[in-house]
C-alpha cells in the first residue's frame, strides 16, 4: 500500500518532497501529498518525516 501524509500532522515542512526518488510527494495548499498511483512504497519520505505525518496504511 502506498504511504500517504496525515494532513492535520504535517507542518508543511517539504522535506519529504525533495527525498521522494519517482517525485510522487506534491505541494497542497501548504501541505504535501501522496500521489498513491506514483508511490513506489520505498518509505524514504517516512524517514525523514519530523513530525511523523508520513504513515503505511
Amino acid at each position: 500500500m502506498a504511504y500517504t501524509i496525515n494532513k492535520d500532522e504535517c507542518v508543511g515542512c517539504g522535506t519529504c518532497e525533495g527525498t521522494c526518488p519517482v517525485g510522487a510527494i506534491k505541494e497542497d495548499d501548504g501541505k504535501y501529498a501522496i500521489t498513491e498511483a506514483e508511490c513506489v512504497e520505498c518509505g524514504a519520505c517516512a524517514s525523514v518525516c519530523p513530525v511523523g505525518a508520513i504513515k503505511q496504511p
